[in-house]
């Protein structure tokens, strides 16, 4: 059985979890803390991200996009139906385009901040940077998440998925992304309705029910959070 080193309300985390979901698998879970610097955690990824997966035999997989893209090399042939990655070469290119704007852009602008100042600072030491919120960042992420939305109403507008004509791992990255930031009630959803009917359609997929699941201890989620027609 494969493990996956993880934070529950990390995006990337989350993202590699519905990938895995997707394709049927169930790894052991292993929560981090990553501003801890756990020793044996950073012998398997020296930057001390997650997640990191590991193999059975030993193999350690580091960072959401890598895991993905080994996941898709090793797994992706044998899955029944489509890929999560698309066989051809633009397609693939256009699953990738969307995975930097999320995986970074958007963790950049928006996920990083309110998953930082909202959630993770309740629990770090004041020597590894907790301490209240900083409110400017807050606030800069509230605004930035309101043209994402728009990006994601724009591309289904167009389009079945975000991508193309079926689900990707473009469609997994945005709506990991999203789901931080939902749980917190930062999500303007009616602002964009064809982004929230999109967003509605992933969390209802099977692989969707473990992230629902996930709490902050002394943080309840926003009261739609698990509701699948919001």
């Amino acid at each position: 059985m494969a493990t996956l080193h993880h934070s529950s309300f990390c995006p990337h985390s989350r993202f590699v979890r519905l990938i895995m979901a997707e394709m049927g698998m169930e790894p052991q879970l292993v929560e981090e803390r990553p501003w801890e610097r756990r020793e044996e955690f950073l012998m398997m990824n020296p930057a001390g991200t997650t997640p990191v997966l590991v193999e059975e035999g030993g193999l350690a997989v580091p960072g959401g996009a890598v895991i993905a893209e080994y996941l898709d090399e090793t797994r992706g042939l044998g899955l029944s139906g489509i890929r999560l990655l698309p066989e051809s070469p633009a397609a693939r290119v256009e699953v990738r385009r969307l995975l930097d704007w999320f995986l970074q852009k958007f963790d950049q602008e928006v996920t990083g901040y309110l998953v930082t100042e909202k959630i993770h600072k309740r629990f770090m030491t004041s020597q590894h940077g907790g301490g209240p919120p900083d409110m400017n960042a807050i606030r800069a992420a509230r605004s930035n998440v309101r043209y994402h939305l728009k990006y994601i109403g724009y591309l289904i507008s167009r389009r079945n998925w975000l991508a193309g004509s079926h689900l990707t791992y473009a469609d997994l990255a945005a709506a990991a992304h999203i789901s931080c930031v939902d749980y917190l009630g930062d999500v303007p959803w009616d602002e964009d309705e064809m982004a929230r009917n999109w967003y509605a359609r992933v969390k209802s997929r099977p692989s969707f029910r473990s992230l629902l699941a996930d709490r902050v201890a002394g943080m309840a989620p926003a009261d739609h959070y698990a509701d699948l027609d919001f």
